[in-house]
C-alpha cells in the first residue's frame, strides 16, 4: 500500500495534472502492472478517466451503477478474461466481484468511507498473491485519509510523486517571474517611486 500526496499546479488544471499523475503511476509500475482496477468516487469521473486512459493508449473501459448489467457483464468479462487491461470503476464495483489475479489498485479518488477503501484495495492480493494498492491524495481528501489510517490502524507509507519534478519544470513560468520582479522591482526602486511600483507589480 502506498499514497501519493498530490496537488495541482492550478485549481483548473488539477484533473488533467491528476489523470497524468495516474498515468506515470502505472508506467512507473511496468511490466509488475499485468492489470488494474481504478476507483473513482463520482461516477463523472469515472467515464472522464476512462476516456482519457484510452485516449493515451491504455486499455481502459468505465463500469458504474448508471450503466445497463448487459454492458457490465461484458466489461467484466473482458476484464477477467484479460481481453481488458484496465477497470475504471466506482464502488459498485468494489463488492461481491470475484476477480482474480488482479495485480493492481488504483484509487483515483480517497474514499469517502473508509470502509471502501478495505473493500477496493481487498480486489488485488487475493488468495496469498501479491497485490499493491496505490492511492493519490488531494488536499480536500486528507481529511478523508486520515479516517483510512485510523480504520486500518497504520499510517500508509506515502510514494514520491513521478510528476514531482515535472510539476515543478511546467509550473506556470508567470509565477516565479512575478515573484522575482517584486523582490526585485522595490530594491531598484526604493528611493524613487516605492510606492508606485509596487502596487503595479503586483497587479501585473
Amino acid at each position: 500500500q502506498s499514497v501519493v500526496m498530490f496537488k495541482g499546479s492550478r485549481k483548473d488544471r488539477e484533473g488533467t495534472e491528476k489523470r497524468k499523475l495516474l498515468r506515470d503511476l502505472i508506467e512507473g509500475e511496468g511490466e509488475n502492472c499485468r492489470n488494474a482496477i481504478i476507483f473513482c468516487n463520482r461516477k463523472v469521473d469515472v467515464d472522464t478517466v476512462a476516456k482519457s486512459m484510452k485516449k493515451y493508449g491504455l486499455d481502459a473501459a468505465a463500469i458504474h451503477g448508471d450503466l445497463e448489467q448487459s454492458h457490465r457483464m461484458r466489461t467484466l468479462d473482458g476484464f477477467r478474461d484479460g481481453t481488458l487491461r484496465f477497470l475504471v470503476a466506482s464502488d459498485v464495483a468494489a463488492r461481491g466481484l470475484d476477480i482474480p489475479n488482479v495485480s493492481h489498485v488504483f484509487n483515483y479518488d480517497v474514499p469517502s468511507h473508509a470502509e471502501d477503501y478495505v473493500h477496493r484495495i481487498g480486489r488485488t492480493g487475493r488468495a496469498g498473491k501479491k497485490g499493491t494498492a496505490i492511492m493519490i491524495c488531494v488536499p480536500r481528501d486528507e481529511k478523508n485519509l486520515e479516517d483510512v489510517e485510523r480504520l486500518v490502524k497504520e499510517s500508509i507509507p506515502r510514494l514520491d510523486s513521478p510528476m514531482g519534478k515535472a510539476n515543478a519544470d511546467t509550473a506556470p513560468a508567470e509565477k516565479p517571474a512575478r515573484a522575482d520582479a517584486s523582490e526585485d522591482k522595490p530594491k531598484r526602486t526604493r528611493d524613487r517611486r516605492k510606492k508606485d511600483e509596487a502596487p503595479k507589480a503586483e497587479a501585473e
